[in-house]
Order: structure tokens, then C-alpha cells, then sequence
């Protein structure tokens, strides 16, 4: 059985879309590229796809992941091009490995999100942004199953801070205006309870009485494990592509010195 990673991207309108309709639409996509799934047991089997740790609905997204599993190998970019021509504009596959360690949701311990905050002067966004780093805690308020949940949406961010308008990377698409706007770069563990963007927009507001006038466009830029020394997200195909590389360049001297 193969196993292929997938990276998967949420643009544009498509951000409001739900997990459980991406997953219809993944599905539709698999049938229509005539992927050879491999399938659960029981009364009602069901292709194998494991997601990780997908973003809210509402945000967009540069980093996505899943796995699949097949019966038959593939070639994973032909199967990435397959896939992403049978899902709508916005819904990108935008990379694929095969799947050659273990452990992938394990790998993806952070996120790093862009906050595009229109109707805000980057110095307010700075002060608000210092204001926040600077507190030892930051108690915000979440509508939970069980009612109203309090907890401390501080403690999980690695760093926030202020970037200029020409370092942004959300797409246009995911831009409410094309007017001066400030940006935020916001680096978060995966701690529980899950500390979104959201709580640390209503964190801002807490501390320092930030309130955009427009809903702040949040697009996760990439997600992986964090990086203690260089305070960075790694890429967590990095490892598959590694193994992949390593195993072709064993593969061409055996194949040097075969009989002829």
C-alpha cells in the first residue's frame, strides 16, 4: 500500500469553506481522477484519508495537509496534477511525496498566520502588538459546546509582530480592500486548548482596545514543527523528500554495478 502527502491550499472566496465540504470536494476530486483508494473495512467503507489539524472556516490558507492511501502506486505529481484539476479554483494541491516516514501530524506543532488588518495604521498595530507580547497573560473568552470558556490565549504565542504592507503573502483575493492597511505576523503553538488567530484579535482588543472596523482577513502561511533555536516553522514534507532523495541515490549505484 502507498501512502501520499498531500499540501493543499484554501484562496479567495474558498476560504469560507467549511472542512466538511473540502472533504466532499476531495472526495468527488479522487473519484473523478480515478485515484485507486484504498478503502476501510466495515458496512460502510470509506476511501482513506487522514486530515490534519485544519484551518478554521474563514481563514485562508497556504498550508494544508493530508494523507491518503492507495492500492496501486502513483507517480505523486502526476497525482497532485490529476487531483488539482478535479477540484475548484482556490482548492490548489500544490505539492505531493510519498509518504516514506512516520508521524506526520506529529510534525505539525505550530502555524505561522498573517492578519490583514484594513482600517489600521501599522503604528497602532505595532503598539497593540507590543502591548500583547509584553503581558504575561491574556485571558479571552471563547463559546464553547459547554458554554462560555476562559483561558489564557497568550501563553501559546511565539512571537507577534508588525510587518510592512510589501511583506504581505495573502493572495488578493483575500483582501477586502486595496487601501493602507497594517499587517501582523503571528507565530502560535498547538497547544490545548487550540489558541486560533481569533483569540489573539480578541486578546489585542483586551490589551491595548484594538478594534478593526472590518473583519481581519487571517491566511495560515505555513505549519509545522517548531524550531526552538532559529524560532522558525519547518516544512513537514521536508523529511519525506529527504528519505526520497536519499533512497533514489542508494538505488543508482546498485544499479551501476549490476551485471550487464
Amino acid at each position: 500500500m502507498q501512502r501520499i502527502r498531500l499540501r493543499y491550499t484554501k484562496r479567495g472566496r474558498l476560504r469560507f469553506t467549511s472542512h466538511r465540504d473540502f472533504q466532499r470536494a476531495f472526495e468527488r476530486a479522487l473519484r473523478r481522477a480515478e485515484v485507486p483508494m484504498a478503502y476501510s473495512a466495515g458496512f460502510t467503507p470509506h476511501p482513506k484519508v487522514s486530515y490534519a489539524n485544519a484551518a478554521p472556516t474563514g481563514t485562508g490558507s497556504e498550508a494544508e495537509y493530508l494523507e491518503i492511501a492507495l492500492t496501486a502506486p502513483r507517480d505523486p505529481e502526476q497525482l497532485r496534477l490529476l487531483l488539482d484539476a478535479s477540484l475548484p479554483a482556490g482548492l490548489d494541491i500544490v505539492e505531493a511525496v510519498e509518504a516514506r516516514t512516520s508521524g506526520l501530524a506529529d510534525r505539525l506543532t505550530a502555524s505561522v498566520w498573517e492578519l490583514r488588518l484594513d482600517g489600521v495604521s501599522p503604528e497602532e498595530a505595532r503598539r497593540a502588538a507590543d502591548a500583547f507580547t509584553a503581558a504575561g497573560t491574556v485571558e479571552v473568552q471563547r463559546l464553547a459546546k459547554n458554554g462560555v470558556r476562559t483561558f489564557d490565549a497568550r501563553s501559546a504565542v511565539v512571537s507577534l509582530e508588525s510587518r510592512d504592507l510589501a511583506e504581505t503573502q495573502s493572495s488578493q483575493a483575500d483582501r477586502p480592500t486595496d487601501q493602507p492597511c497594517a499587517i501582523l505576523r503571528l507565530v502560535v503553538r498547538h497547544v490545548t486548548p487550540a489558541v486560533r488567530p481569533d483569540d489573539v484579535l480578541s486578546g489585542l482588543r483586551a490589551v491595548a482596545d484594538l478594534a478593526p472596523p472590518v473583519p481581519a482577513a487571517v491566511t495560515r502561511l505555513a505549519q509545522g514543527l517548531f524550531d526552538e533555536e532559529t524560532g522558525t516553522v519547518t516544512d513537514p514534507l521536508a523529511p519525506d523528500r529527504e528519505a526520497a532523495q536519499a533512497h533514489s541515490t542508494a538505488e543508482q549505484p546498485a544499479a551501476a554495478t549490476a551485471p550487464a
